[in-house]
Parts: structure tokens; C-alpha cells; sequence
């Protein structure tokens, strides 16, 4: 089996993490290749030989890697897509962040993780990803991400003026600092925060959830995610926010925003063990009572 193991971060304090998880990995005779920055942290740090391999984009995993093990958390998750893209590779998320919906795997499971992928105890859980069609190259090309496109005010100026439509039919001018689209993965992301529902991962909707609105008899609006949505600023000053996942860049309010369905998805590795509903318990504790 082909594993891909990616990380943005090394530190001395993860060193019994990855002592443990390599040797898991080789041990069980895994074919490991690893992310080129982090490869060479492991091998300053000799936690590594230097006959394994390395990868640092896309064209080194399409059709040569089964799976890729994202190590850290939901940040490190979303960075993966543009090195698996369209090639359908599933990706496995091992959490050494802090909440991690995305990245479920703790360091206590790393064993079962493992053994799970060799029995063939696990499932494939397709997500869809959102596409920023206008305006074009805004974000090189990078124009698809996983949690959502928010539109927001550049400082703490006053509220901005957000004209939403929905396949080209007015659905509302929002007041507020900003506007969320986001995924149904997106939903446990910032939607939430801001008010928005939680949807099932395999939900065929965009969210609409304002940030801070000014007027609150606006709430958060499903749509299915076949829709077209542009987005129109206005605004006492001539600049906004546009992120896009963790990428962002400053647009003028003269640009229209574009946005639709990416045509193709991700898929991650669920363990039969878990599940979507069973991490939304654990991560957000429901049911939880101290008084038990």
C-alpha cells in the first residue's frame, strides 16, 4: 500500500509522534513517501533514512499514492487538496491540532487507523468543494476549496452593503460585515460560528450566513448546491476581504464575485468506527452533563 504523508509543521515536541507513527507504517510494510519540507526535518532530525521518498505536488501522487495522511489539523487538511485535486487519491487526516472535524484520527488511534486501512475497515466519504468562477485567477489556481468563499469588510469600518443572487434572481441585500457560502463540510467551520446550521457532509447545498448583520430578521439560508450565486459589494470604502479557505485577497467593490459547485470532490477515510454524527457528539460534546 502507498502512503503519502504530508505535514506543514515539525517541531521537537511532535518527535515521539512521528517516531511512533513511521515505525507503525513501516512496520507494517507500508510504502511511504513524504512531503519534501517535511522530509528534510526528519532527516536533520535522523528520524528518517534517506532512501524513503518524497513528493511536492500533484503530478508526484496522481496514480502512484493510494492514500495521503494529512498530520496535524483541519488547516493542514484543507492545504491537501491542491496536491490531490482531481485525482481522487483518499486523504486520511491524523489530528495533532485542536478541534478537528476534518483531521478525526487522535494520536491513541493511530494503531487502529492502520490495521483498519489493512482490513479494509473503512469507508469513503465524498465531499463537495465550492468554486470562485469570477473573478477569474483572483487566487491563481487555486479557485476551489473545501469549507467556504466569505466575503467580508477589510477593517473595522463601518457595515458593508452585500447584494446576493441566486441564478440571477435577487435574493436579498445584506447588511453586515460580511457573508458567508459555505459547503455542508463547511457548516462545522465558520458558518457555525456565525449562526449557521450543521448539514451532513453528503448534502447537495450551499449555505448563505451573514456575519454580524445588522438586521436580525436575516438568518442563514440553505439553497441546493446546483445554484449560481454572485455576489455585488458596496461600502463606504472601495476594498474587501475575500477568502477563499485559508487564502484571501483584497478585490475592489467594482468586481462581481461568481460562485458555483466545483465539478469534481474529495474523498476522505472514514473508519467504520466513526462517523459524521458521532464526531459532531464528541467535538462539540452533546449530551455532555458535568452533573453525571
Amino acid at each position: 500500500m502507498r502512503i503519502a504523508l504530508f505535514a506543514t509543521n515539525y517541531s521537537a515536541e511532535q518527535e515521539p509522534f512521528y517516531i511512533e507513527f513511521l515505525g507503525k507504517l513501516i512496520y507494517n510494510k507500508f510504502k511511504v513517501s513524504i512531503y519534501e519540507p517535511l522530509h528534510k526535518a526528519l532527516l536533520a532530525n535522523h528520524l528518517i533514512n534517506a532512501d524513503i521518498g518524497t513528493f511536492c505536488c500533484y503530478d508526484d501522487l496522481k496514480g502512484k499514492t493510494d492514500f495521503l495522511f494529512s498530520v496535524g489539523g483541519d488547516g493542514t487538511m484543507l492545504k491537501t487538496l491542491f496536491l490531490v485535486r482531481d485525482s481522487g487519491i483518499p486523504i486520511l487526516g491524523f489530528n495533532t491540532g485542536r478541534l478537528g472535524f476534518l483531521s478525526a484520527i487522535s494520536r491513541d488511534e493511530i494503531s487502529e487507523a492502520i490495521e483498519s486501512l489493512k482490513e479494509n475497515k473503512y469507508y469513503i466519504e465524498k465531499r463537495s468543494l465550492i468554486r470562485l468562477e469570477k473573478p477569474e485567477n483572483l487566487f491563481g489556481a487555486d479557485i476551489f476549496g473545501l469549507n467556504e468563499i466569505t466575503i467580508h469588510k477589510k477593517d473595522s469600518s463601518s457595515m458593508i452593503t452585500i447584494q446576493a443572487y441566486v441564478n440571477d434572481v435577487f435574493l436579498n441585500s445584506y447588511w453586515a460585515d460580511g457573508l458567508i457560502v459555505s459547503t455542508p463540510t463547511g457548516s462545522t467551520a465558520y458558518s457555525m460560528s456565525c449562526g449557521g446550521p450543521i448539514i451532513a457532509p453528503d448534502a447537495k447545498n450551499f449555505i448563505l450566513t451573514p456575519v454580524a448583520t445588522h438586521n436580525l430578521t436575516v438568518r442563514p439560508i440553505v439553497i441546493p448546491d446546483s445554484a449560481v450565486i454572485k455576489l455585488k459589494v458596496e461600502g463606504r470604502t472601495n476594498n474587501f476581504l475575500v477568502t477563499l479557505d485559508s487564502n484571501n485577497a483584497v478585490i475592489s467593490n467594482s468586481i462581481e464575485l461568481v460562485i458555483k459547485k466545483e465539478d469534481f470532490g474529495i474523498n476522505l477515510v472514514q473508519l467504520n468506527s466513526k462517523s459524521f454524527f458521532s464526531t459532531i457528539r464528541d467535538k462539540l460534546m452533546w449530551g455532555w452533563d458535568k452533573r453525571n
